[in-house]
């Protein structure tokens, strides 16, 4: 039997799930679409509810306005769970919860008991390109027992969706191991770049990549993986934390996954500081050292072992 899509709530309401209700918008615009951002409830209230305006979405003041609704969750890695929980006592029996959030697949399998729990049908879903242009149709992998259902409901919201055969977990396995080349290529760009930044030989390296690469234009990579780490390298961070995670479950040491956390989370606090400018790589390096150098900076290098000594030394 079809699975008539009526009415979606939105848990998180950033770029992916805007761009989502922008996308079906335009084909279904009577669709009720509700949304709740924990951001309502600080600071940024005003911009969160702007963005509510703009996407003709009703704004709800907690999860509970989200009651009787399929639910898309749409957070932050690190919140997923959590909005899982929250959720879990408001879910209606037989509705929908797509976690479309980059966890680990042992951190989806935990939030698919929770919802599975009060009567919910858990999906597993992996968003495998960023959301713009391709807005809804931007591609999806959904696993689960719930699997089928779920890509009939999602075609007729007119969304584009694959199944991987397997239980939770097994659609976001291709997102988190996808992303140790992804968010792992745009860190060592941010390393590359910054070193050569300091080092003042960038545009030999460019010249020099250029030649081993093609085609592929250095320069303007660089710029655009830069930017793209500065302005989502907190949400970019908790990713990769649940890659490193996924990896360690698999028996092995997360060591580029982890280095990559770090480097997110420089990119994201020097993110502000980009906002609503159009930065070229050199320029986004020198907000990157400026983070690095702030006197109260936990990024600042650490001496290194003979240096260390010498001053205790010296001390002594």
């Amino acid at each position: 039997m079809a699975i008539e899509p009526i009415s979606c709530g939105f848990i998180g309401f950033g770029e992916a799930a805007q761009a989502f209700a922008s996308g079906w918008r335009q084909k279904q615009p009577a669709l009720e679409l509700r949304a709740y951002d924990i951001k309502t409830d600080g600071a940024d209230a005003a911009t969160k509810h702007a963005d509510y305006t703009l996407a003709t979405v009703t704004g709800c003041e907690t999860i509970g306005g989200l009651a009787g609704l399929n639910i898309f969750s749409l957070v932050t890695a690190d919140q997923a769970r959590a909005a899982a929980v929250t959720t879990a006592s408001h879910l209606k029996v037989d509705a929908f919860y797509f976690d479309c959030n980059s966890c680990a697949p042992q951190t989806k399998s935990g939030s698919a008991v929770l919802i599975e729990a009060v009567g919910g049908h858990y999906v597993d879903v992996a968003i495998m390109s960023p959301v713009h242009p391709k807005l809804h149709k931007s591609p999806l992998l959904i696993s689960g027992p719930h699997a089928e259902a779920a890509l009939e409901f999602l075609t007729g919201l007119g969304m584009v969706a694959r199944i991987v055969p397997g239980d939770v977990g097994a659609a976001s396995s291709v997102k988190m191991i996808r992303s140790i080349m992804i968010k792992g290529l745009e860190a060592v760009v941010l390393e590359c770049v910054t070193a050569g930044r300091l080092a003042g030989v960038n545009e030999m390296v460019f010249d020099s990549l250029d030649l081993s690469y093609p085609g592929f234009n250095w320069r303007k990579q660089a710029t655009r993986m830069m930017e793209r780490a500065t302005t989502h390298g907190k949400r970019r961070a908790s990713e990769m934390r649940e890659v490193a995670k996924t990896v360690d479950m698999l028996g092995l040491r997360s060591l580029m996954s982890s280095a990559t956390v770090e480097w997110m989370e420089m990119a994201g606090q020097s993110g502000g500081r980009t906002a609503g400018q159009e930065l070229d790589y050199a320029q986004i390096s020198d907000l990157l050292l400026a983070v690095i150098h702030e006197p109260e900076s936990e990024f600042k290098p650490k001496p290194e072992q003979g240096e260390s000594e010498t001053k205790e030394m010296s001390i002594g």
